[in-house]
């Protein structure tokens, strides 16, 4: 990964790394800080490496929101989504921050009855909605089709806090190292940096597109693709920037919204702001992730324009901002959690992983550990579900 300007606080030259620990998890984005959490909270010694600073914008955890929700268009997802809001919800408490801000999400298009009946099959709580009813309720967007599912358990993640909580209880965190290759010989990992080895009992990889090349080190064979992706921020039509909030009356809270199918718009309310996200699912192209640029592509912003005179009718359809964000895609667009030997991998989050993090980061802890130690009190217990589905195991590909 490169260091882009916003990793203009990383040191000239490579901090310091320990010779020797017992974890080491190479990538500070959402799940590998998830993975050194879980690590900690169970009094194990986890040391985290990145190149760049927590959040930086190459990664694919970097920005201020995310969306939280249920609905899949497969039961197995929706049931851990709904696995994964406890430990949402004690990330929060622990850190004494407000991770998830509630909002209602609207779930229509080609796709919703699929997603209706997935949320009924996981027992998750929805009501579906006539569109004339949804629209009078939620006139901020345009919805389509004849009803629209409600999901009243979604919410906007606080991207950026999640990453700074995270940080703030985790065990060693060294930035500004470049991992270059690992040797596993059967006892212990070899990891080499630009900073010098060090030698651990597991390591945890979860550098999102850079995955594929340094396990290729190890002999791993992990497939995976780079897409760098494109977002717009949006604020309501009237609205300026020497005027925080449009004149007349406020307007009612915007809700979370997904275009189901097709064309996979989507939209969140960022928190303690009047400016609402929208993106496009899987529309990014291919991209080295070494060689990011996060300039406007003028294609992606006349789609997404298209897409916000569509849906969003109270508001300004030109950007106030952009963001571009890579997706870590596996060929499937399912989770890769698995362990070959002495290495854990948590790869091919496919652009929605964040709403897992934690849940994924627990798994890793768990493959990693393996099994607790003889007479090994942990301060706490992993609450997540214990046994990583074997649909995302490496065999799969």
């Amino acid at each position: 990964m490169t260091p882009d300007s916003e990793a203009s606080q990383a040191p000239l030259s490579p901090p310091k790394v320990p010779a020797r620990a017992d974890f080491v998890v190479v990538g500070g984005g959402v799940t590998g800080l998830s993975a050194a959490w879980a690590l900690t909270r169970l009094g194990r010694d986890v040391v985290v490496l990145d190149l760049a600073p927590i959040g930086h914008r190459d990664g694919g955890s970097h920005g201020s929101c995310r969306i939280f929700r249920l609905g899949y268009d497969d039961p197995a997802y929706v049931r851990l989504a709904r696995d994964g809001r406890e430990l949402w919800t004690m990330l929060a408490e622990i850190s004494g921050e407000q991770l998830l801000h509630p909002a209602p999400q609207l779930t229509f298009g080609p796709k919703k009855q699929q997603v209706t009946e997935s949320m009924q099959a996981a027992g998750a709580p929805y009501e579906v909605l006539p569109a004339a009813e949804a629209a009078a309720r939620f006139p901020g967007v345009a919805v389509t089709g004849d009803d629209v599912l409600v999901e009243p358990d979604s919410a906007v993640i606080a991207a950026d806090r999640t990453l700074a909580a995270l940080t703030g209880l985790t065990g060693v965190i060294r930035t500004g190292v470049r991992v270059t290759a690992l040797a596993d010989d059967g006892r212990r990992v070899k990891v080499s940096t630009e900073a010098g080895g060090i030698e651990a009992d597991r390591v945890i990889v979860c550098t999102g597109p850079w995955t594929a090349g340094l396990l290729a080190t190890a002999g791993i064979k992990v497939p995976g693709s780079a897409m760098l992706e494109q977002l717009a921020f949006l604020r309501p039509a009237g609205a300026t920037a020497a005027t925080p909030d449009p004149p007349g009356p406020q307007a009612p809270p915007m809700p979370i919204f997904v275009h189901y199918g097709g064309l996979f718009a989507y939209g969140l309310p960022e928190p303690g702001t009047d400016r609402y996200k929208l993106g496009l699912h899987h529309s990014g192209v291919p991209v080295d992730p070494d060689q990011q640029d996060h300039t406007p592509d003028p294609h992606l912003s006349r789609r997404i324009e298209d897409a916000a005179r569509r849906f969003l009718p109270g508001h300004d359809p030109r950007a106030v901002a952009t963001e571009r964000c890579i997706y870590d895609d596996s060929p499937d667009e399912g989770f890769i959690v698995d362990r070959i030997g002495n290495v854990v991998i948590g790869s091919g989050t496919s652009g929605h992983g964040f709403k897992f993090g934690p849940l994924l980061g627990e798994w890793l802890a768990r493959l990693a550990i393996n099994r607790p130690e003889a007479g090994a009190n942990p301060p706490t217990t992993l609450v997540g579900p214990s046994h990583v589905p074997n649909r995302f195991a490496l065999s799969r590909f």
